[in-house]
């Protein structure tokens, strides 16, 4: 093809007062075109094989994924603990400090649940809050915390005790179930998804679907995706009786028809996951 378009671009030039010198330069330029022409097309329609369609969307992946009808915001905490405080900590949080601020309706704030790491990172306490009322909610938590001196008093003595902590906010997915208190004794699975970033929607279509097959023995407690912190990131939150109820309840999902789609489809949307098992505090409304 480019042997073709070279002769043609020669006999058209070849008449041209510059001559060969003229015709030289067309024919490189067009030489060069045709050739770049054809690599890039190639190339194209190659690239095209992998490269997901998306078609263009006005509303952003949190409008389209969430409970917007109830403008509930998460926060999601976890603090490593120095090994010899991680007693002296929870017996703070439990009976002191988040049962307080959960008691008092002066702070537009909700305890969901609040764990020791069992299976997992060790030493670890993990706490869920639920702001009613979004971004300006936890907002006005964290002014009003600022002049509480118990907690400040708390925060600081806290400080000697922690390795490291991180936090993220959370939306709610729309398809799960919301947080409500539960008697126990239940143990709890976090199971935490880094996707690949762009395939949120993706996630959300197949387990809107995936989770009716995980609701028989009421396992399922809460969905949530990241807004701010690690990107990207869901959480799914679990309850059952012990573990060998866990791997049984497991099991039993694989049965159901419809499973193993949701799970096919899902996991190459996966970059990282892992898993924590928890046991409740006492102050946990979830037990």
């Amino acid at each position: 093809m480019a042997t073709g378009v070279l002769q043609k671009v020669c006999r058209g030039f070849g008449s041209a007062k510059n001559g060969a010198h003229t015709a030289g330069q067309h024919v490189f330029w067009v030489r060069g075109f045709s050739a770049s022409s054809r690599t890039c097309s190639e190339d194209s329609w190659f690239k095209s094989l992998f490269v997901r369609k998306v078609d263009p969307r006005k509303d952003a992946h949190s409008q389209l994924l969430t409970k917007n009808e109830a403008s509930n915001l998460y926060k999601i905490q976890c603090k490593s603990v120095r090994n010899p405080c991680t007693a002296r900590l929870t017996t703070a949080v439990s009976e002191d400090v988040l049962p307080t601020i959960h008691a008092d309706k002066y702070y537009p704030c909700e305890l969901v649940g609040t764990w020791n790491t069992w299976y997992g990172d060790q030493d670890q306490a993990v706490h869920l809050w639920r702001y009613r009322g979004g971004y300006p909610a936890l907002t006005e938590v964290m002014n009003k915390l600022r002049q509480n001196k118990e907690f400040t008093a708390y925060r600081k003595e806290r400080g000697k005790m922690l390795l490291s902590r991180r936090n993220q906010l959370l939306l709610e997915f729309s398809f799960w179930n919301e947080p409500v208190p539960r008697e126990g004794p239940n143990i709890y699975e976090l199971r935490s998804y880094q996707l690949r970033p762009g395939t949120m929607i993706e996630w959300g279509n197949y387990w809107a679907r995936g989770i009716r097959h995980r609701q028989r023995n009421k396992e399922a407690v809460g969905g949530f995706f990241s807004q701010i912190g690690d990107l990207y990131m869901v959480h799914h939150l679990w309850a059952y009786k012990d573990l060998q109820s866990r791997e049984e309840t497991r099991n039993g999902a694989w049965q159901q028809e419809g499973w193993h789609e949701a799970v096919y489809y899902t996991v190459p949307l996966i970059q990282h996951m892992e898993s924590r098992i928890m046991i409740p505090l006492k102050a946990s409304p979830l037990q």
